[in-house]
């Protein structure tokens, strides 16, 4: 392999004969060329210092935490952050719009980086910073490579970077880049294949997230596609079609506008859309509405308060409600006042109390779906606390946690819902536990069930290796935990 310090050196004596106009001398690579042509279109100055900051340091986690990367941080971590410290490196992960969104890497390096702007909440877009691998993979769609004076801009001179695109296995559109960057000394050859296997590797776990997704979305709803005998389909909130009667017929996708109730394909068919729970169905205008069950989904758990939602719609509940629809969803047989009295107040219930409850719920969700004589769902119904259970059934640890968003209505005192509550967190950490998984345990110890909870703190610390940059949170968190037992 060629010395990169001697490459950067001849890389300097193109840069400057490029910008300074002179003919004869040597071109760059027709790829930092264009990307050139591009920055100074944009009016970068190669001589700026650093990025722009788009983002305070508040508004990082919340972005975090909704971006479609932040599932494959983990791998993201696994593959990437332990070359990224023995080389010397750092490895940064952006938004589509080049914003850094997570970073990490060799501490002796962080702080070099933050010189240059190499920091979450900045943008490394072309038109933000001139050629950079990450701006330049996310301006082209396609891995890239830039060392020393490839880049525009002259403080990242010392610097070399490679980064690859990672794109919705669902849409095509790119999520967002992956980047490992660091001191030109460092440059290998090998560093632009790495990042761009790695990339598969996250499209390939997001894929396999969205074909689970689209499994469960065919399984709930597919009583409403049964429903109109072969002249409907089962369509995505983002318009791909996942099941369609008659088999064969349909496109893999269609454009749905925003609160359109129709939708012409491109054969010429015009088909009626109606909302779901999650998704959408699409019918002929002369297929039987009258056959499809409501779509009823509940989702019960964590602090956000109960939420329901009726055939797309969101419907306001408080807590007796959501206690009510709970009882209702875990016995589908139906109940009569006098058991989901006893249920919901336990020996001092009183069917009035609940008969006056019931009328009320009929009001939000309709006559249609909460039916009498029992009192019963007629709806296909979507729980997350169902989830769970039945993950945990079927031995799916990581299923489990990953459905349950918290305590299932933890401001409820009444029997039903407090003994599926508990029956729902000690089967949860039994199930992480057992499952001798360490970076399960770490997502149970930052869940809202295992943040308290000792054991799991315990085990944590004794499994976890020790450079790895979870420990000392983990350690602190058990010490305090230890101190309030």
């Amino acid at each position: 392999m060629h010395d990169p310090v001697e490459h950067a050196r001849v890389l300097h004596g193109v840069y400057d004969d490029a910008l300074s106009g002179e003919t004869g001398g040597r071109a760059p690579r027709s790829l930092v060329s264009a990307s050139w042509q591009r920055s100074l279109a944009a009016h970068i100055d190669p001589e700026r210092h650093t990025p722009p900051a788009v983002l305070a340091e508040t508004d990082l986690p919340d972005l975090r935490e909704t971006h479609p990367l932040n599932e494959v941080l983990p791998l993201l971590r696994g593959t990437l952050v332990s070359i990224a410290d023995e080389a010397m490196h750092v490895m940064l992960v952006t938004d589509a719009d080049g914003t850094i969104l997570w970073r990490e890497g060799a501490a002796r390096l962080l702080h070099v980086a933050d010189d240059t702007g190499l920091s979450p909440g900045y943008r490394m877009s072309e038109d933000a910073i001139g050629t950079n691998a990450m701006g330049t993979t996310l301006a082209i769609d396609a891995p890239v490579q830039i060392h020393s004076a490839e880049h525009l801009v002259r403080a990242f001179h010392a610097w070399t970077c490679a980064a690859a695109p990672v794109h919705d296995p669902d849409t095509g559109a790119i999520l967002g880049a992956i980047d490992i960057s660091g001191p030109l000394h460092t440059v290998h050859p090998a560093m632009v294949q790495l990042v761009s296997a790695t990339a598969q590797l996250a499209e390939n776990q997001l894929r396999v997230r969205l074909a689970i997704a689209d499994e469960r979305l065919r399984v709930r709803n597919m009583p409403h596609l049964t429903s109109l005998r072969g002249q409907g389909a089962l369509v995505t909130p983002t318009g791909r079609i996942i099941a369609g009667e008659p088999y064969g017929t349909w496109p893999e996708r269609v454009a749905l506008r925003e609160g359109a109730d129709r939708v012409r394909l491109e054969d010429g068919r015009e088909m009626v859309v109606e909302p779901l729970a999650e998704g959408f169905l699409l019918r002929t205008p002369r297929a039987a509405r009258a056959a499809r069950r409501s779509a009823l989904s509940l989702r019960f758990m964590g602090e956000a308060g109960p939420r329901v939602v009726l055939n797309g719609r969101t419907v306001p509940v408080t807590l007796r409600p959501a206690e009510i629809l709970t009882a209702l969803a875990l016995h589908p047989e139906g109940l009569t006042a006098e058991r989901l009295a006893l249920l919901l107040y336990g020996d001092d219930g009183n069917p009035t109390t609940v008969r006056g409850e019931i009328l009320r719920l009929r009001g939000l969700i309709g006559a249609d779906v909460l039916r009498t004589r029992p009192y019963r769902l007629d709806a296909v119904v979507d729980t997350d606390f169902d989830a769970v259970r039945t993950a945990l059934h079927k031995g799916l640890a990581a299923d489990a946690l990953r459905a349950c968003a918290g305590p299932l209505l933890p401001r409820s005192d009444a029997p039903e819902i407090r003994e599926l509550r508990d029956q729902l967190e000690v089967g949860l950490h039994r199930a992480v536990v057992a499952a001798d998984d360490v970076e399960l345990l770490a997502e149970l110890a930052a869940h809202p069930l295992g943040r308290d909870d000792l054991e799991v703190h315990d085990l944590l610390a004794d499994r976890l290796p020790p450079g790895d940059r979870r420990l000392p949170g983990v350690l602190a968190r058990r010490a305090r935990l230890l101190a309030d037992d």
